[in-house]
């Protein structure tokens, strides 16, 4: 194939590629400078977050020998035992699976009796005392099903979905059967996902690094690199009169 034949098609590949995947960078550019620019504990909500109560030492916690027989049944296997508190009882966490079916189930540690799971007013008042500021309640939502694009998406259900006002501007999800606070969501966070999902184009999940549109957009994305690189060595004058001067 001629020289020139193969400069003509080799630009107009890339001026066309150019400007499909050129929409793509400039996402990925402002996603990445958005990722780097913004605090990440900001996003997530950790400084609005409190600590973990300390659980004190002079309780007569039961043994969980007193409890796991009563509370399970056959073929039930246990993946974690966690002691913790809600609303400052302490309380045993037990997560367990029975034919690739989890559930979980809340113990009292004090008398080892079995705890419901969270009510409204005991969701609210879960999320008020994990926050470290205080802001007034402006909605709150109880959660039975989430989408893929929803901001509580692959975590426990059901939950509650507790909306702060200012100075907060924070929406806290609260687990009903694990009786914890999950997750903070704000405006920053709700940005960075919207990025994210532009910078793994997984339109459906958000979050699969691996699906095919990645993939071809990664490929094409070198090919038209390589084209640039290539159309240089084609026309520039340099490489030209070096190959004429060999002659």
């Amino acid at each position: 194939m001629k020289k020139s034949k193969v400069v003509r098609l080799t630009r107009k590949w890339h001026r066309y590629l150019g400007i499909i995947l050129g929409i793509q960078f400039l996402l990925w550019t402002v996603g990445g400078l958005y990722f780097s620019w913004t605090n990440i504990d900001e996003i997530r909500g950790d400084h609005l977050k409190k600590n973990t109560p300390i659980l004190p030492k002079d309780i007569n916690y039961v043994s969980p020998k007193d409890f796991l027989d009563q509370h399970l049944v056959k073929n039930d296997s246990v993946v974690s035992l966690e002691l913790t508190t809600i609303l400052m009882d302490p309380i045993y966490r037990i997560e367990i699976t029975n034919k690739g079916e989890r559930k979980v189930v809340l113990i009292n540690a004090e008398n080892g009796n079995l705890r419901k799971p969270l009510q409204e007013n005991e969701a609210i008042q879960l999320s008020k005392n994990k926050l470290n500021i205080k802001a007034p309640v402006t909605e709150v939502e109880y959660l039975t099903s989430t989408g893929n694009h929803h901001e509580y998406r692959n975590r426990p259900l059901p939950a509650y979905a507790i909306s702060f006002s200012e100075p907060a501007n924070t929406t806290i999800y609260v687990s009903v059967t694990y009786g914890n606070v999950q997750t903070f969501r704000n405006n920053k966070w709700r940005i960075f996902d919207f990025l994210w999902m532009l910078h793994t184009m997984d339109y459906q999940e958000r979050d699969d690094f691996n699906n095919l549109l990645l993939r071809a957009f990664s490929f094409f994305g070198i090919f038209t690199i390589l084209s640039g690189f290539t159309l240089y060595i084609l026309t520039s004058k340099t490489f030209n009169r070096k190959k004429t001067n060999k002659l």
